[in-house]
């Protein structure tokens, strides 16, 4: 293979992989559209929702057109569950009561994930051919290809929501001023619980997608912190930035593995993402399409 198409092999890989990423990174910022507040344990859904489905499939024997809906429900209700019992006592607090809530909460469902279902890693077999498609030069994955489709309807769904829609404009208020948004006549606490329910649902596409490339077992959860620096690079409030974040650290991933990795040993891949996070904190720490906001004292 030419050093040329070797480059484009590694570019077009990226740019799937990186589109998927960008799906995990949709839970991120939904949740801090509306609560400006860090989810931590967006990788703990994932992981979750990967469960139920491999679950659905592999212990209880659930169809596969059956345990996507169920995932899909499942993680919705999750959501609303979770917003009602811990998280809408945090409302009004400030920002690190909500932070600190969700880092509890992603050691809890790190430990009771495996515990409540199955222990090991489960496989989760979905309808796509494991044979890679070949264009020329380029040899791409079906699963790749799907994901990375799928993650960009999502993305575009989303998108509109919020700029167009009059539920999505209101979640953005109350992520601006959540005691202005509620004296303007705004149920917080309704979208606050739209938005983890969202969350829930592109958790749980994402539990799928990766728990069908990973396996699913409690390493699933570090999807969550290898999307982090997406959310940096891009922005935390911006969904156009987990898209560019998202192609950025998929296709830096690649290169490093591709033309790093035979130098070093290997390893490239798994720090190259934390490398750009911190050098973009160093030049533009609230990210490429991040709202900056300017602090007077």
């Amino acid at each position: 293979m030419l050093e040329w198409q070797f480059t484009l092999l590694l570019l077009s890989n990226g740019v799937l992989i990186g589109l998927m990423y960008a799906l995990i990174a949709l839970g991120f910022v939904l949740v801090y559209k509306a609560t400006d507040a860090v989810n931590f344990a967006q990788g703990e859904f994932v992981m979750i929702a990967g469960f139920v489905v491999a679950g659905c499939l592999g212990v209880w024997g659930v169809p596969l057109w059956l345990a996507v809906p169920l995932a899909l429900g499942s993680m919705v209700a999750f959501g609303f569950v979770l917003e009602r019992v811990m998280l809408r006592k945090l409302i009004g607090r400030p920002v690190i009561a909500v932070v600190m809530a969700t880092i509890g909460l992603a050691s809890i469902l790190r430990g009771i994930g495996p515990f409540t279902i199955f222990s090991g890693t489960k496989p989760l077999p979905l309808p796509v051919s494991d044979e890679p498609f070949v264009l020329g030069p380029l040899f791409i994955p079906p699963i790749q290809l799907t994901g990375g489709l799928i993650s960009l309807a999502f993305l575009a769904g989303f998108s509109w929501f919020f700029l167009k829609s009059r539920n999505g404009v209101a979640m953005r208020a109350v992520a601006d001023n959540q005691q202005v948004a509620m004296a303007m006549g705004i149920d917080v606490e309704r979208y606050f619980g739209l938005a983890w329910a969202m969350t829930g649902v592109v958790s749980a596409l994402g539990g799928i997608l990766w728990g069908n490339m990973l396996g699913v077992d409690v390493n699933l959860a570090l999807v969550g912190f290898k999307v982090f620096p997406v959310v940096i690079l891009g922005g935390l409030d911006s969904i156009p930035g987990a898209i560019i974040g998202g192609l950025i650290v998929g296709i830096v991933e690649n290169v490093a593995a591709g033309y790093v990795d035979p130098y070093v040993g290997g390893g490239t891949k798994d720090f190259a993402p934390y490398v750009l996070m911190i050098l973009a904190l160093m030049i533009r720490p609230y990210g490429i399409f991040g709202k900056r906001i300017i602090e007077r004292i």
